[in-house]
């Protein structure tokens, strides 16, 4: 059984009043004082001022723009050409490649046409920066203005500040004039379908949704009532990435055996559609979880790990034929499985947490590495998308006393696991008897 998370922590949420805050950035700094550069031949220094002040960028798909001025020294002439170099450091080197995704830019000159300004990424296996945008070629004028638009996602908040600075020269050089441009990343509501959803079933058979806000410091919005008649089955298992929006699917097996197929129906308001019969038969296994985009694994009562791949074929048969991944796994009291990745977290009756990356050949793990132990506190752990912000997703657990605990998610080798610390986003999850 799974949930579904993400990233980021708050103030406590209760399953029946779980208000969402905006987030509300901060009054920008004024400008600071504009760079100056020697202009080619007289002396006569350029200046760069950033109109405005500091740019507050909103993370999730926002767009926003910030105009530069630069005026050039009077002997300036010929093809001007421009960049913009910003300073941005990963803790892991290949995050450095998700910069394209976090911020977008487009650019224009006098007024002209917005182009592309793709960023020249750093060489591969360095994580810092800076990383450079090249503006669009003009001629020379006393003064240029540069418009300068950024589209955010909701991987941008993590970079906070950013002291960029434009670069103007002839021929490439940055002789003509040189100042700061300075974004500000700021946290936000990002857009419905940036943000996922937790669903809770409690014990009378009410199925009930938790928007995500994208926040950290409030990231589960109050619950909305989906329906009820949800106690007649006894697994419930997300697929694909659900969102705000009213897309993802899951599947549902009753006591019968009989597993069932609710597809996404892209309405927040009623987010699945009516259910379709898949078959019979999955009363075999004792375990059901997601693995990877729209597929599944289930662990039989011999302990023996299956994968179902998803077919694209139709919402009766979303399943290729099983394949067998190994035994052994009657070991685990909990194994949690990713709506999007093909990692596993499993937890053994010991309590211990363990990481089992993907081979890359096949359905099957590396060796298991070990987390930590004291996860047999928790009767429910859950991965989740996007639930406060992040942008690989973290995990959800809940103890026995019905409070419910948020872990960020990191990357390891192949795979996401939970950080080593926890914060409490929420109190009376004990109602519940299904999260996901």
């Amino acid at each position: 059984m799974a949930l579904v998370i993400a990233t980021a922590l708050a103030a406590g949420v209760a399953p029946a009043a779980l208000g969402g805050a905006t987030a509300l950035a901060e009054t920008p700094p004024a400008a600071g004082p504009a760079s100056t550069s020697t202009g080619t031949g007289t002396g006569t220094p350029g200046t760069v001022v950033q109109e405005g002040g500091p740019l507050v960028v909103p993370s999730g798909e926002e767009v926003v723009t910030t105009r530069v001025t630069v005026t050039l020294p009077a002997d300036a002439s010929g093809p001007v050409k421009a960049r913009l170099l910003l300073p941005i450091t990963y803790e892991f080197a290949g995050d450095a490649w998700d910069f394209q995704d976090d911020i977008k830019a487009t650019c224009s000159v006098n007024g002209g046409a917005y182009q592309p300004c793709p960023w020249l990424q750093p060489v591969e296996g360095v994580n810092q920066g800076p990383y450079v945008a090249t503006m669009p070629v003009t001629e020379a004028a006393t003064t240029l203005t540069y418009d300068i638009r950024i589209e955010s996602g909701i991987g941008a908040r993590r970079h906070g500040d950013v002291n960029g600075t434009l670069e103007v020269g002839a021929g490439g050089a940055p002789d003509l004039a040189s100042g700061p441009v300075v974004f500000q990343f700021a946290r936000n509501t990002p857009a419905a379908n940036l943000r996922t959803t937790v669903l809770a079933r409690d014990k009378a058979g009410v199925l009930w949704q938790y928007e995500s806000t994208g926040l950290h410091e409030k990231p589960l919005k109050a619950r909305e009532r989906i329906g009820g008649g949800w106690n007649i089955y006894t697994s419930i298992t997300p697929l694909g990435e659900r969102t705000a929006a009213g897309e993802g699917s899951l599947v549902a097996r009753d006591k019968y055996g009989v597993l069932w197929h609710y597809q996404g129906s892209g309405n927040p308001d009623a987010p699945f559609k009516p259910r379709v019969r898949v078959g019979g038969g999955w009363n075999t296994y004792t375990a059901i979880s997601p693995r990877g985009w729209n597929g599944l694994m289930a662990r039989d009562r011999d302990g023996v790990l299956w994968r179902y791949r998803p077919s694209y074929v139709s919402p009766s048969a979303p399943f290729q034929q099983r394949e067998r991944i190994g035994g052994g796994w009657n070991a685990y009291s909990a194994i949690v499985g990713r709506t999007l990745g093909d990692g596993v977290v499993t937890r053994d009756t010991a309590g211990v947490l363990w990481s089992h990356d993907p081979s890359w050949q096949g359905s099957g793990f590396m060796p298991r590495v070990r987390l930590g132990g004291g996860w047999n506190g928790y009767d429910r752990i859950a991965y989740a998308r996007n639930l406060a912000g992040s942008r690989y997703g973290d995990y959800l657990a809940r103890d026995k006393e019905g409070r419910l605990w948020f872990y960020e998610g990191l990357t390891r080798s192949g795979n996401l696991v939970p950080s080593p610390t926890r914060r409490q986003i929420g109190w009376g999850w004990g109602i519940y008897d299904a999260i996901l």
